[in-house]
């Protein structure tokens, strides 16, 4: 409720008795459409403090919110003119004789857990968040001073005295979530007057049956999950049972996040496991064997191909997620420098050959070669592709998915493939000899063969070929392009900032091979806001493209160590994958510490 009502006096700000007299029920007066409230007017003049320069507008989206009965506070907030978001909260607090603390402390200063001093329905749905638990008083924060129906349902609720203080929104609500957990409204909606009975049924039900009145709330707080972890940027959900509890992680920038979650969620975890299962297609009542799936997902406009795989464990079923955005990858925005994307285009347009991307699990290798299919994805090319399992979908594109079970191995499917007719080929992995030997067959039958294999740098990849018996006179005619990759974490540019001196030493830098004299160009991680404290928000990849020419054919030919096709590949202009990192690394797009982690084992250090 945000009536029309003059600014709270410093002694109602501070505290709200619990008797009926301090938190009396307020008339709604009718929002002026017209005339400037008293607490537009205090409103803008806190805007004005904080050095707003654009009040016209800031007044327009007030006039918006009283019309439609939104909130004051939030109306100010989502006009983006506010410079300085802790400036104006410290303004408004000045002026509403509030005290202000920049910082919310997530738990009381008893210790106690959020939950345990105030409802997660009334603290999410008023975003007040719980202070200093004192023996009189518990210090709420608000940034919203101006709902009255908030304190009215806070002291009513706690029935003991309040001392109201104001802080910065994007603080709160970040508190908020990190103290009560993903989905802890729903959530204890779902929990009341179940405890009791719902204490075993983890272990004794077989079948999870949702009531009619719960499968809503289960759903609103599946959503919740899926839509903290989209905002989060996360690629992965697991949702994992333990002993006692359930924990739910989410995967940012390759690196596993625990989120916080409501306390007692493992009472309804075979709720929320059946909610997914059925959302992907799969028997609920099977709990005793892995199961794959997909969900398709559409959230605040985007949508998302999720894919989803159970593992049964001692405590229950573990549920992976996957998260597959659907937006449009080019090459640029794979971030490339200008000399290598102009490589990378020539291969492109190859009418024939094989190129291959290497590197272990998890270093983008995918998502490079659908970006490759993207750009070859005209209406005078016919791309076919078999992979395990079809990751992203391809409009235009023929896409089989491997099925072991009925004999439609890679193998199978590419043989099948080369007799329908394609200008283009995508083979998921290449893992064993005879579907090796079918797509170096299509190669050099006039077909583009795209595929990938585990190795740990792009001369590598010759070697492995060889070593699963292919002829290196096949290698040498058929392959066009070896292309390593790794990922490495992106500098967040609101916090980045220049190195110090003593942070990396000239006889350290000589040893991993960075050139000395751009060690003033080099950034460190910071942390903020944006990136959540990491100092990285996004990742790049960092690559080594290893082309076949006739010189490189002859030493394959020859059957060469692997040292002296290194040393040629270098000679014919190939960038080690390292010394590429280094270019981002003074270009301030990422760090040293980032580009060693995924470069290491092929140098030592």
């Amino acid at each position: 409720m945000n009536a029309t009502a003059p600014s709270p006096s410093p002694a109602s700000s501070r505290a709200v008795k619990p008797s009926a007299s301090s938190a009396p029920p307020v008339p709604s007066p009718p929002r002026a459409t017209s005339a400037v409230g008293p607490v537009e007017k205090l409103l803008l003049a806190a805007a004005t403090d904080s050095g707003c320069e654009v009040p016209g507008d800031l007044s327009d989206a007030l006039t918006a919110a009283g019309v439609s009965g939104g909130r004051w506070v939030d109306a100010v907030m989502d006009a983006g003119v506010i410079p300085d978001e802790t400036r104006f909260f410290k303004a408004l607090a000045s002026r509403l004789g509030m005290d202000f603390t920049e910082i919310p402390v997530p738990a009381g200063g008893s210790g106690q857990p959020l939950h345990q001093c105030l409802p997660a329905r009334l603290a999410l749905r008023h975003r007040l968040l719980p202070g200093r638990d004192e023996s009189t008083a518990l210090e709420l924060y608000t940034y919203d001073p101006f709902d009255l129906e908030a304190r009215h349902m806070a002291g009513q609720t706690l029935n003991r005295g309040i001392v109201w203080t104001l802080s910065p929104r994007t603080q709160v609500i970040e508190a908020l979530r990190q103290g009560y957990g993903v989905g802890a409204e729903r959530f204890e909606e779902m929990l009341d007057g179940r405890l009791a009975t719902m204490e075993n049924d983890a272990l004794k039900q077989e079948v999870t049956v949702l009531e009619d009145n719960e499968e809503a709330t289960v759903m609103s707080f599946v959503n919740q999950i899926f839509s903290e972890a989209i905002r989060e940027r996360a690629t992965d959900i697991h949702i994992e049972p333990l002993e006692s509890d359930v924990r739910i992680r989410y995967r940012v920038d390759g690196a596993l996040n625990e989120v916080a979650v409501p306390p007692n969620v493992r009472l309804l975890q075979n709720s929320l496991v059946s909610r997914l299962k059925i959302m992907a297609h799969l028997d609920i009542a099977e709990r005793r064997l892995p199961q794959d799936g997909r969900i398709n997902l559409e959230l605040g406009g985007s949508r998302y191909d999720v894919r989803v795989a159970t593992i049964p464990s001692v405590n229950g079923e573990s549920v992976s997620l996957r998260l597959l955005g659907r937006e449009r990858m080019d090459l640029g925005a794979l971030g490339l420098s200008t000399h290598l994307e102009a490589q990378i285009r020539g291969l492109l347009a190859m009418p024939n050959g094989i190129i291959l991307v290497t590197g272990p699990t998890g270093s983008g290798k995918s998502s490079t070669l659908y970006t490759f299919l993207r750009e070859l994805n005209t209406k005078d090319r016919r791309i076919v592709t078999i992979e395990d399992p079809v990751e992203n979908k391809l409009d235009g594109v023929v896409q089989i998915a491997v099925k072991p079970e009925i004999n439609l191995t890679f193998s199978a499917g590419l043989r099948s493939i080369l007799r329908g007719d394609p200008n283009v080929i995508m083979v998921g992995e290449m893992r064993d000899l005879e579907t090796t030997e079918i797509a170096i067959r299509g190669a050099l039958t006039g077909h583009l063969v795209f595929s990938t294999l585990h190795t740990n740098d792009a001369v590598g990849g010759i070697s492995r070929l060889v070593d699963m018996g292919i002829e290196p006179f096949l290698i040498a005619s058929s392959v066009r392009a070896f292309l390593a990759q790794r990922l490495v974490r992106r500098l967040c540019p609101h916090c980045r900032r220049p190195a110090e001196e003593h942070q990396h030493h000239d006889n350290y830098l000589n040893s991993i091979g960075f050139p000395l004299d751009q060690k003033h160009l080099i950034f460190s991680a910071g942390g903020c806001r944006e990136c959540r404290g990491t100092g990285y928000r996004g990742r790049m990849a960092i690559v080594e493209i290893c082309t076949i020419n006739s010189a490189m054919q002859e030493l394959i030919a020859d059957r060469a160590p692997v040292s002296a096709l290194r040393a040629k590949a270098r000679a014919e202009g190939m960038i080690p994958m390292r010394d590429y990192g280094w270019l981002k690394v003074i270009s301030g797009e990422t760090t040293i510490e980032e580009v060693i982690a995924v470069t290491a084992a092929d140098h030592g250090h």
